[in-house]
């Protein structure tokens, strides 16, 4: 196969995507499901361990020669992380509050990251039934349901029209409001896990914002979508953000359309 971002490596990326979704699904749907605690305090369930395991054998099966680095396995030391130019990056469960509140907005996140960059993103939502995914050279797409997919493309807000931003449904902050309330003109979008990322690639919010902790496995996957989508994800300075770096922590970031200069200057971001 080959390997790089291509239509057939990205066909087999959602495929592994839907299988973990699939897996998901099915614990989703016990009411008994059994939460535990991960050393950092963050809730832990057996679809998070699942869905790592069926993403972990489907991109080994793939024969890429590439490294995978999940939320489950983070411990994987930078001394050996710093040399990898491209390697799997992997959430599989994004939103693990959601779905122990039972709403549905938890999604399947895998990226492939090069030289710090991701290259290609598929990111699912099994209970909504919706995928993106998106590679360099081929594009960003939605699909609903089992064959509806759409190309898509970040859009501009319209001289006057209402600000459309996405917001965090499990963290709200003063920052964020006082943020929201120097943009004007603006309306809210409430949206869990890596899906407000996804939002503003299909043009459905202008902005998100993110004045909140993440990690690098939470982003990457909607990251790609939203660049090949013609958005950006930039830090405070306007910097793209990166990746495979000592520290796995995510800088503050926004989401917006990468020719959107009014919203950057407003944002203080060029």
């Amino acid at each position: 196969m080959h390997i790089f971002p291509s239509e057939l490596l990205l066909k087999h990326i959602v495929s592994i995507a839907l299988d973990a979704g699939s897996a998901i699904k099915e614990i989703y749907a016990d009411a008994a499901n059994v939460v535990m605690t991960k050393a950092d305090n963050s809730p832990l369930t057996q679809a998070d361990l699942s869905a790592d395991h069926i993403i972990s054998a489907g991109l080994t099966a793939l024969d890429s020669g590439f490294p995978i680095l999940s939320e489950e396995s983070a411990q994987i030391d930078f001394n050996e992380r710093k040399i990898w130019q491209r390697y799997w990056l992997v959430d599989p469960l994004d939103g693990t509050k959601e779905f122990i509140n039972r709403n549905g907005e938890f999604t399947v996140n895998i990226a492939l990251i090069e030289n710090g960059q991701p290259i290609l993103g598929v990111v699912y939502a099994p209970v909504l039934e919706v995928c993106y995914f998106a590679a360099r050279g081929v594009g960003a797409f939605i699909r609903r349901g089992i064959d509806d997919v759409q190309a898509i493309h970040v859009r501009t807000r319209e001289t006057g029209a209402t600000l459309n931003v996405v917001a965090s449904r499990s963290h709200a902050d003063e920052r964020t409001t006082a943020l929201l309330k120097k943009l004007g003109n603006h309306q809210c979008i409430s949206m869990g896990s890596s899906l407000k990322l996804c939002l503003v690639a299909e043009g459905v919010a202008h902005l998100y914002p993110r004045l909140g902790p993440t990690m690098e496995w939470d982003t990457a996957a909607a990251h790609a979508v939203v660049n090949m989508a013609g958005g950006m994800v930039c830090n405070a300075n306007g910097d793209e953000l990166s990746y495979n770096k000592a520290d796995l922590h995510n800088p503050e970031f926004f989401v917006l359309f990468a020719g959107d200069k009014k919203l950057q200057l407003l944002l203080n971001l060029a």
